[in-house]
Formats: structure tokens, sequence, C-alpha cells
């Protein structure tokens, strides 16, 4: 669920933040992206409970390292950022293989990881927190409400957008 949040919310504001819609027009990114008003891009968030739950697997697995350690948020954002985002497998921009492999510029690599670096952070730091204080239920219900909201909102873009 935290995965989902995040991702939905730290997604609106880099799209409006780095004008994706204008960005994945141009040369270089429309090859490699597609349009922001590809139905595929509306449901994108509709897919992230999935991601959510390896997320949860792995998380689960390492559990007592963690999140039962002082520092285990930042335990958490550094393994998603080190083996996540720069040293992934594929040659994904703004990883290490993605400024070998990749044509796109590093500048404009490096720009791009502030979005998933400030959603990486936030998965980590509102997960350990929420882990490590299940009484605080608001925080539960101000979750699941945001959660709910970042899967309806692309579902009626889907829909409405079918019909129109």
């Amino acid at each position: 669920m935290v995965h989902t949040v995040t991702y939905f919310i730290v997604g609106i504001l880099a799209y409006t933040l780095f004008d994706y819609a204008s960005l994945f027009a141009e040369p270089g990114y429309s090859g490699f992206m597609r349009p922001t008003d590809d139905p595929l891009v509306t449901a994108g968030p509709l897919f992230q409970p999935i991601r959510g739950l390896l997320f949860g697997v792995v998380f689960y697995l390492l559990q007592d390292v963690l999140f039962w350690k002082s520092r285990g948020w930042l335990l958490t954002w550094v393994t998603l950022v080190f083996v996540g985002i720069f040293s992934t497998f594929a040659a994904a921009p703004g990883s290490i293989e993605g400024m070998i492999y990749t044509t796109f510029p590093v500048t404009r690599q490096l720009g791009g990881l502030a979005e998933v670096l400030v959603q990486s952070f936030l998965l980590s730091v509102i997960l350990f927190y929420w882990v490590n204080h299940p009484e605080k239920r608001w925080l539960s219900w101000v979750l699941g409400v945001l959660f709910v909201i970042g899967i309806l909102l692309p579902a009626l873009g889907l829909i409405v957008g079918g019909a129109g």
C-alpha cells in the first residue's frame, strides 16, 4: 500500500514539475517512453500493488534487519537505491548500465533520478514508521484512503477516456 501511495503522489508531482508530456515527446525519449496520454501510462498506478507485493515479500524476508533496527529506514532506502536504481540488470536511465549503454545524455539521466530517489526515500521512511507504530491507526486510515484514491483516479480516467 505504501509503495502505491508514494508512487502515485511522487509521480503526479514529477509529471507536473518535469513536464513529462513535453519531455516524453522529444526525440530520443519518444522512442523509449510512451506518450503520457497513452492508456497504459494512465493504467500505470493500477499495476503498482503488484510491485508493492514484490517489495513486501523481500521486506518480509529481511524484516529483522530492515524494521527492528533504529536506522532500518536508511538501510531500506540505501538497498532500494543501490540495488533497485543504480545497479539494475537493465540499462534503465539513471542506472550504471543506463549511463553506459543508452544514448540519453547523462545530465538528463541524473535529472530523472530525483523522482525515483524521492519516491524510494518516502517509501522507506513511511513504511518503517508504519511498521514500528501499529498503534497509529490514523496512519493506516490515511494510507488506505490515499491507496483507494490512487487506484480509483486512474481507473476512472481509463473509463472516461475509453468512453470519449
